[in-house]
């Protein structure tokens, strides 16, 4: 009967087309308006690396001054000042350790129709490449030895290296970079990472910023005193020259820890602890703040990364779903009312209530599915307006197969709440009037 029942839903469609009509777009225009915005949503809110998301921690140690803190105040910064992480990148803590700051330098190309450009990157250690899975397309990163020799390599994006190499192998090659030759190790290949976890903070686009155009060794950057590309908080005047700026209190740099699994996170934050306790014997961190410890998770919320804006407008999105379910209501109240007769005739023929209700709700589902269709190719239209508004939103406006499979059924699941009233209305139909009116 299933089969019979859809057959008789799709024929109804071509029953008061504009009706019909009326009735899809109505629930395809909710439909891509709920769905276009939740796909953002589900975009940003996603875990952006979840087989190890428990396992990557950021340390935060608050160094700000005790002037007007009162315990339970947040730090004036979310990052760590040169002494502090290269304290956490030098200890034993965890599996791997890297230390993240961001630069802006000048590239010299050998080609002469390319002049002299800035370039945005940032300067991390050599186990960044492992700790967050980069993919390389040529070559690899750099070595723990380079690191600790401060060495000139350098890592490439694929953009810049086909910028600046086309579809050839770069490995090998010398740049000038900020000045000073470096030796090119690897090329990544793309890298979208949404949301940017892993240098949210100090990066002017954010958690949905493009991806960094090259890598270079931390220590080399230091060495070269390269300029950094990100935020700086300084709480007190410090003396001039850069190595009076690593000795000072300022914050500039993010630190990641990888362990072995999530249950290691105890051992982690003990380590944290007692490195806290040991700069207070020193003069140091003189607030005496809880030493905190978030996960890929826990930073992402700590940081609102989805803000309350975006939760706003997926309720408000929901709301108008809402809006467009009642005037569906409304328009199949319509359908089914002249169908009454119809209907009294069957229930004198021998059709249950039951068979009534299953007969019109499954023609309420083929609205829902036609809907559906036409609600998914109007998300994809919305979605690509708003990719075209700026770089950022290109990263998340885009519809995964979790989206698909959900604007369905929530095309379908809303025809089918909306058809309930009408559907429940035409099975209360009365046999006897219904045939003495014919």
């Amino acid at each position: 009967m299933f089969q019979y029942y859809f057959l008789l839903g799709v024929r109804s469609l071509r029953r008061n087309p504009a009706l019909t009509a009326l009735m899809v777009l109505t629930l395809a225009v909710g439909v891509a308006a709920s769905i276009a915005t939740l796909t953002i949503l589900h975009v940003m809110s996603g875990d952006p690396i979840p087989h190890k998301s428990d396992r990557l921690f950021v340390p935060l140690v608050d160094n700000g001054l005790p002037d007007n803190y009162k315990p339970g105040d947040k730090p004036d910064d979310n990052q760590l000042s040169y002494r502090d992480a290269t304290n956490i990148l030098n200890s034993k803590a965890g599996e791997r350790r890297t230390v993240i700051f961001g630069i802006g330098v000048a590239i010299e190309p050998e080609r002469k129709d390319i002049g002299a450009f800035n370039v945005r990157g940032i300067a991390p250690t050599a186990d960044f490449f492992n700790m967050f899975e980069t993919p390389f397309l040529h070559g690899q990163g750099w070595t723990p030895a380079e690191d600790k020799n401060a060495a000139d390599v350098v890592v490439l994006s694929r953009a810049l290296s086909e910028k600046l190499y086309g579809d050839a192998d770069p490995v090998g090659k010398r740049m000038t970079l900020g000045g000073h030759q470096y030796q090119i190790v690897g090329v990544l290949n793309t890298w979208n990472v949404v949301p940017r976890f892993h240098r949210i903070i100090g990066s002017n686009d954010g958690a949905f910023g493009e991806e960094d155009e090259l890598f270079v060794p931390f220590a080399s950057a230091i060495r070269h005193e390269f300029p950094r590309n990100g935020s700086t908080s300084c709480y007190e005047d410090i003396a001039p020259g850069f190595q009076a700026f690593l000795d000072s209190e300022c914050t500039w740099i993010q630190a990641w820890i990888e362990t072995r699994g999530a249950s290691d996170r105890a051992e982690l934050q003990s380590f944290l602890d007692s490195y806290a306790t040991e700069q207070r014997k020193l003069g140091r961190l003189k607030r005496n703040a809880p030493n905190m410890l978030y996960d890929v998770r826990e930073w992402l919320d700590y940081m609102k990364v989805v803000g309350n804006d975006n939760k706003l407008s997926a309720w408000l999105a929901f709301g108008f779903l809402v809006l467009c379910l009642v005037n569906t209501i409304g328009l199949l109240l319509a359908k089914f009312s002249v169908r009454a007769a119809e209907v009294g005739i069957r229930r004198a023929l021998g059709a249950s209530r039951r068979e009534i209700f299953a007969q019109f709700l499954i023609e309420t589902t083929v609205v829902g599915l036609v809907g559906g269709v036409l609600g998914l190719l109007l998300a994809f239209g919305a979605l690509a307006l708003i990719a075209m508004q700026s770089k950022a939103l290109t990263l998340v406006a885009h519809m995964d197969w979790v989206m698909l499979l959900t604007t369905f059924a929530l095309a379908v699941l809303s025809a089918v709440l909306a058809g309930l009233l009408p559907t429940w209305r035409a099975c209360q139909v009365t046999p006897a009037l219904q045939l003495k009116s014919q």
